[in-house]
């Protein structure tokens, strides 16, 4: 799976997320956020989404929707996934 995202500042009018970067059309997907918490909650669905996928690939949770992925996960692995978001934010400087 390779996932295509750049976010780009676009000055006083926010970031731009742009995806899907397939040649010569060029990003299938453009979401403009005006505020950066509601930048980071979307890239933080897109990582964690993402982390679920993986670990689900070729194994029967592959059928799965994210959720259920995420409850037939360890409690630890679990735990470790959400505090990746604690550490996003701290790293993040989002109050």
């Amino acid at each position: 799976m390779r996932l295509n995202i750049l976010v780009v500042d676009a000055g006083r009018y926010g970031f731009v997320k742009l995806q899907y970067y397939r040649p010569p059309q060029g990003f299938e997907d453009a979401i403009t956020f005006t505020d950066s918490r509601s930048m980071f909650e979307n890239l933080w669905e897109e990582w964690f989404d993402t982390q679920l996928f993986l670990l689900a690939k070729g194994t029967p949770m592959a059928e799965m929707g994210y959720s259920e992925i995420f409850e037939c996960l360890p409690k630890e692995k679990q735990k470790e996934l959400i505090d990746k978001k604690a550490e996003f934010v701290r790293v993040a400087g989002i109050e």
